[in-house]
């Protein structure tokens, strides 16, 4: 997909996605401006452009700030942790923000459609982080040389049928499920938190399947579910047999790298279509 030429605006939240989308907006030539977002975004120094450390809640700082940089478009991208009303501190404009969605929809996908739909209203081109490094999207087929079972096929279909139905409800992104039985799913506590703890619940036998998937009524310019090689070390650690990913609801962070990984460590990594019919392919 072209992106249209002009600054880039970057409201950055904590990970490694963050750099690599500054690296590659600078790459291909464009100028990019950081909000880097107070409490999440763990290393801004680091990230190799001009930026500013503005709270979560200062909703009229962050808009007038990016429009005084002069940026054209504005990506969302890295961890934000779901945030408490007292640590939100919302200036006018948040508060304001906060008034349209109520409190019950704080963190969620409802949260993020509004504040997409403000940067639009306020004249900025809202992207995703996809469009400015196309790599990122998951493929369908199985990635690297480690195929899965049938059982671990049998248990990546059955996750993504759960995992839909959580998104539905606006709750989480993925789940795991082994030999038919769901270990964990996700919620407030995200994406390791929920690896870690399936460990202690895993059953004898072939370990259990991580599945990662976009909400059904996700805008896919905000907050596609995402896996690095910290997922793959976590999902080894915990006995899993491997990860399975909606295809072109998700995200790969470094694929190369993280395939390598999943190869090293025995696991195998699959991008399934949302109908959950699989190939190896």
């Amino acid at each position: 997909m072209t992106v249209p030429q002009g600054k880039i605006g970057l409201i950055a939240g904590g990970g490694d996605l963050p750099a690599r989308l500054v690296g590659a907006a600078k790459a291909s030539g464009r100028a990019v401006f950081v909000v880097a977002l107070e409490g999440h975004c763990e290393a801004p120094d680091a990230l190799g452009a001009p930026y500013e450390v503005i709270r979560l809640g200062a909703a009229g700082k962050i808009l007038s700030r990016l429009k005084a940089e002069g940026c054209v478009d504005v990506v969302l991208a890295g961890k934000v942790k779901r945030p408490s009303f007292a640590s939100i501190r919302p200036d006018l404009r948040g508060a304001r923000l906060l008034a349209k969605i109520g409190f019950k929809s704080l963190g969620d996908d409802g949260l993020l459609r509004i504040i997409g739909q403000e940067l639009e209203r306020d004249g900025f081109r809202l992207v995703g982080a996809h469009e400015i490094m196309a790599d990122l999207i998951a493929p369908e087929g199985t990635l690297g040389a480690v195929l899965p079972s049938e059982q671990a096929l049998s248990d990546a279909r059955r996750g993504l049928e759960i995992a839909k139905v959580l998104g539905r409800v606006d709750v989480g992104q993925g789940c795991i499920v082994q030999q038919g039985l769901v270990l964990a799913v996700e919620a407030i506590e995200g994406t390791d938190e929920m690896i870690r703890r399936s460990a202690g619940y895993a059953r004898p036998g072939a370990g259990g399947v991580l599945v990662k998937t976009s909400k059904p009524q996700q805008d896919k310019r905000l907050d596609l579910p995402a896996i690095g090689i910290t997922t793959i070390e976590q999902a080894h650690a915990a006995g899993l047999a491997g990860i399975a990913l909606q295809a072109g609801g998700t995200m790969i962070i470094d694929r190369a790298a993280v395939i390598e990984k999943a190869n090293q460590l025995g696991l195998f990594l699959i991008g399934l279509p949302e109908t959950g019919s699989t190939t190896h392919e």
